[in-house]
């Protein structure tokens, strides 16, 4: 395989992360379009999925096993916003208390009406790993 092959092929449908193929077209071809730019950028390697990831959450928020358009573009959290530090795993962490209770309603996250905001980012984002870990095993 020369070591160019990757970076010349199109984002294939079998590179479509497990989370997007639950997720809405407009998710979908967000990535694949990313992916494919970013690999005549940066090569096939992680930085071009990272570029990928990165479009996809200016667009869309993690709602459990899958990706949801935001109600408002842009960063979702601080992290995104600059280089280094953690980010929110897709959680729009930019989002009202308000967006972020109805999230956690949504995933039937217990105690949410006594969570602080940073409280309920962290609460939606264990719940979406767990349900993306069950939407894995099924």
């Amino acid at each position: 395989m020369s070591p160019t092959s990757n970076a010349d092929k199109p984002a294939e449908r079998e590179e479509i992360p497990s989370t997007l193929e639950r997720s809405d077209q407009k998710a979908q071809d967000t990535y694949a379009a990313a992916l494919e730019n970013a690999r005549e950028e940066y090569g096939s390697g992680a930085r071009a999925h990272q570029t990928a990831w990165a479009a996809v959450k200016r667009t869309h928020e993690k709602v459990g096993d899958h990706w949801e358009p935001k109600d408002e573009n842009g960063p979702s959290d601080e992290r995104s916003e600059r280089t280094g530090g953690e980010s929110a795993g897709g959680v729009d962490a930019n989002a009202t208390k308000d967006h972020l209770y109805e999230v956690a309603q949504r995933l039937e996250i217990e105690g949410r009406s006594e969570m602080t905001k940073d409280e309920l980012v962290e609460a939606i984002q264990k719940a979406n790993d767990r349900k993306t870990a069950q939407a894995r095993e099924d």
